[in-house]
């Protein structure tokens, strides 16, 4: 593995989590393993001096009973049979003279603790010390005990063998701390990489996205884990761009198909006119038809700048309370001239008074959008409807209702899209921004507006508004 690719493995998120993983399994051994070799040489220790505490026991009863001549010799026999260098024994008398012991030769550079003797008389009680000798790798445990008011037994007692089996436990602790180590490495390892598998799967996703192949999805496993929630939420914001990619690319392809024709209209006219115009008249009549095309122009940008802003929050509502009944009227009577020039029946149908919280110009507008799409589509000799629910209903829901040529059931969904024109509409004039800028007027009171149609039947425009605005 060349450096550069070892220093990259070092910064991968699986390596680090298998480094803590590993290091907190070592760092929990290894405390485990102090406790419980503090439990043992405790435990050790324990069962030495009482060992050394039950001598005692015995040869004070020996000395009440048979005198210190019969203690002498039991101490002798006692180390003969446990061995000079495993215990030794030493009377003493009160100020520390040594009045009798065993054979002390490998036990000659054990002293007699002033310390301990001062304490034991102080308190009669048998005091323990533990003494490391020079040039020597085993402990010996030492015991202080008053046999008589007037004799103290020292007990030495090498730790010879519990040292032995420290020492074994210490290296089959070494060893397998050291396999445990490495399994956990493993497993470790494993775990990190099954738990960054998803973020890979999404960092792959996201490369092949980056390349163009928008079509790419994360997989999802089906755990339902934090993992599977991520690519669940990634691939739906996918979904989304798409969505939003699709809709820019299809907007882009229509304002361009709308703009090209007034612009070349512009174009045109100013081209005819300088080329065979002779008289100040037929360029006034350019001017003139030049500013129409940029009036529907500005007109069209200006609708397309409002939906932008109205979806997207930009433009925040003035909210008041609206008679939307009166502006239902006012807006009947608007379209009422149009509608007869058209011989369409424009009825109206609105209670007295029924007022919402909301924006009085935005609601204009939309009504207007609705009024003048369903007055635009209906033949002669039809007739249009518009009513308003009652006032003690929840929501308020204005209803445009017409006998015009109605809408195919395949353009029906697509209709509150930007630009969106079917094939019966292009022969009227218009941008398709209408219907669009209507919906998002109303979503942006908390509402909603649907329509249903079919060939031949006529179409209704149900516009609900909630009577508090949304924001």
């Amino acid at each position: 593995m060349s450096l550069r690719k070892l220093l990259s493995f070092r910064n991968t998120l699986a390596f680090r989590l298998t480094l803590w993983y590993a290091g907190i399994f070592t760092v929990s051994s290894f405390i485990a393993f102090l406790l419980f070799y503090a439990l043992i040489t405790s435990v050790i220790r324990e069962r030495t001096d009482q060992e050394l505490l039950s001598q005692v026991n015995r040869f004070s009863v020996l000395l009440r009973n048979e005198g210190i001549v019969a203690v002498e010799n039991a101490t002798i026999i006692e180390a003969q049979a446990a061995g000079v260098k495993k215990v030794f024994f030493r009377l003493l008398q009160l100020d520390g003279q040594v009045y009798s012991s065993t054979n002390v030769s490998y036990w000659q550079d054990i002293s007699i603790a002033r310390v301990a003797l001062q304490a034991l008389l102080r308190g009669d009680a048998p005091v323990f010390e533990t003494i490391v000798i020079p040039n020597r790798r085993d402990k010996v445990r030492i015991l202080y005990a008053m046999l008589s008011p007037s004799m103290i037994l020292q007990v030495g007692q090498a730790m010879e063998s519990y040292s032995r089996f420290l020492d074994a436990f210490k290296g089959i602790f070494i060893v397998t701390m050291s396999f445990l180590i490495v399994i956990a490495a493993g497993i470790g390892w494993f775990m990190a990489r099954r738990a960054v598998s998803g973020v890979e799967a999404v960092t792959r996703t996201a490369r092949k996205i980056s390349g163009g192949i928008l079509q790419e999805r994360v997989p999802v496993k089906g755990s339902g884990d934090e993992i599977d929630q991520l690519a669940l939420t990634f691939n739906e914001m996918l979904d989304r761009i798409q969505i939003l990619l699709a809709e820019i690319k299809e907007m882009s392809d229509n304002i361009a198909h709308d703009l090209r024709s007034p612009i070349t209209r512009i174009r045109g006219g100013a081209e005819v006119t300088l080329s065979t115009g002779k008289s100040l008249s037929e360029f006034e009549s350019m001017a003139a038809s030049t500013i129409e095309e940029c009036d529907r122009l500005l007109d069209m940008i200006n609708t397309m700048l409002m939906i932008s802003k109205t979806e997207s929050g930009v433009d925040k509502l003035s909210p008041e309370e609206v008679d939307i009944a009166g502006l239902v009227r006012d807006a009947c009577e608007l379209f009422t001239p149009v509608a007869e020039d058209k011989r369409v029946s424009l009825n109206c149908h609105v209670p007295e008074k029924n007022t919402l919280l909301g924006d009085k110009q935005m609601i204009q507008r939309m009504l207007s959008n609705v009024l003048d799409n369903a007055v635009k589509y209906t033949p002669p000799g039809g007739k249009v409807e518009v009513s308003v629910s009652e006032d003690e209903k929840p929501d308020i829901v204005v209803s445009v209702k017409d006998t015009g040529t109605g809408i195919p059931q395949s353009d029906l969904p697509r209709i509150f899209e930007r630009f969106y024109r079917g094939d019966q509409s292009r022969s009227q004039a218009g941008t398709g921004l209408g219907l669009s800028l209507a919906r998002a007027i109303a979503r942006a009171h908390g509402g909603e507006i649907s329509a249903v149609s079919g060939p031949n039947q006529g179409s209704t425009f149900t516009i609900t508004l909630p009577k508090s605005a949304s924001r």
